[in-house]
Formats: C-alpha cells, structure tokens, sequence
C-alpha cells in the first residue's frame, strides 16, 4: 500500500516541523485504514523499522505520550492511538526489566531496587499484575541455574529470599499474588529440574509475605495451571492441610 521509502521520508526534519508529516500520516493512515486493516499498516511499518518512531511525526515540544494519542482519537485514528500505547508499554517494561537486571547485577539493595521499580510503575501508569510477572521473570533470569535438581532448590531459595521484597512490593492484590502462584508453577514445569523445587519456593514466599494464605488455598482448590497440575497439587497437599488447620485453629481461639 505504501512503501518503505515513502514511509521514511515523512520523518524529515522540515517536513515534521511544518505540520505536513502530521497532516500527511493523517490522510495517509485514513486511506490504508478505508482500504486495509491495521495489521498491515503494523506490518509496513515493521518492514521499514518504524514502529518506534511515530512519535516523531510531531515537533520535539509536542512529542509527548498525551499529545499523541489525544491527536489520532480525535482525529479518527483510534487505531494508531491504540498501537502507539501498546508499543510504549513494551518499551516501558523493556527499559524496567533492563535497568534492574543492571541492578542486580551490580547487587545494589532491593530496597533501592524496589524504590526504583514502584516510581517507574507510577510514572509509566503500568499493571500490578504485569509488573509482578515481569519482576519474577528478572529475578529468574539473572542466575545461571545448576542443573542438578537437588542443587538447585536450595539456590533457588536463596536468591529468592533475597530478592522477594520486590516481589511483596508489586504484588499487593490478591490477583496478582495468584497470578504470580501460577506463573511459579508453570516456571517449575517448564524447568524440568525445578520440578521439586516448587513447594519450597512458595512456603519461603508465604514466610516473606509475598503470597497469602488465600491465595494458596484457592489456586490448590480451582486456580491452578494443568502444567503439571497432580505432581504440583500432591506437592502442596501438607502445606495446604496445615494452612486449613492452623485458619480453623484460629477461628476457634477468637470465638
């Protein structure tokens, strides 16, 4: 519909400056839309490396977030507004995982990593949920894992004992804890050698108050993954009988 090179020359400084990028991504975009859908636009864009750069179809004082999407939605491009939130939430959390792989790397303190993450999560409006996915995934990949299962429990714990403030910073909902549970589970089938590593992992994270009683009792009952569902549920079935036990225990004390 429109070439690479067509494209690329409306990102001209003049052109940008003027107002006539704009004006012509306005018709432009219309048009393909009226003929096309936005997948091909995603994929033209894609193939002349200009999916990061739409942004600067507006002068530098107006190249802001707000801006942007404000102009296309009221323009009839809801579209474009939608693809440029989706590609800046990707390079958000790309920055984020980045800077606090840096972090550790570094072993700065989790206290100042976990000041870091919670002003970027506000700054960058960004999910609980997502943010505590991708705080999990960080840690994760940050270690290079022994291989030998019996090893690598204890490994595990330790550098998640380490580093679970970050994760009880981010997830404070109830959702995102369960999220969390399940995305442990699948991490544990996946890695074959962390398959009796699991329970450990999440009675350490109960102790650090990163999951709730709760949250355990329901994803045993309905919220689990099928990735290893029975070797993980007969994992859990003490830990989880001792929870419902030491719960009726204490509602017998405070009748």
């Amino acid at each position: 519909f429109c070439s690479a090179k067509v494209l690329s020359s409306i990102f001209e400084e003049h052109l940008v400056k003027d107002g006539v990028s704009l004006d012509f991504a306005d018709v432009m975009f219309k048009t393909w839309l009226a003929e096309k859908d936005m997948s091909s636009i995603i994929t033209a864009l894609k193939k002349a490396s200009l999916e990061s750069r739409l942004p600067e179809l507006f002068p530098v004082n107006k190249r802001d977030q707000e801006t942007f999407v404000a102009h296309f939605k009221k323009v009839g491009l809801g579209p474009i507004a939608d693809f440029q939130e989706t590609q800046r939430n990707y390079q958000v959390k790309v920055e984020l995982k980045k800077h606090v792989t840096e972090m550790m790397k570094d072993e700065e303190p989790p206290k100042e990593m976990v000041a870091y993450i919670l002003e970027h999560m506000q700054k960058h409006n960004l999910k609980e949920q997502e943010v505590t996915m991708l705080v999990w995934s960080t840690i994760m990949a940050s270690v290079e894992w022994n291989k030998k299962e019996e090893l690598v429990a204890e490994q595990a714990l330790k550098h998640l004992r380490t580093y679970s403030p970050l994760l009880a910073a981010v997830a404070k909902s109830a959702m995102a804890e369960l999220s969390l549970l399940v995305k442990i589970q699948e991490y544990c089938y996946d890695n074959m050698n962390f398959m009796k590593s699991f329970q450990k992992i999440v009675v350490m994270l109960y102790k650090t108050e990163v999951i709730r009683e709760e949250v355990i009792l329901k994803w045993y009952k309905d919220a689990h993954s099928s990735k290893g569902k029975s070797v993980f549920l007969e994992q859990m079935k003490k830990f989880v009988e001792w929870l419902e036990n030491a719960s009726e225990e204490s509602e017998e004390d405070e009748d």
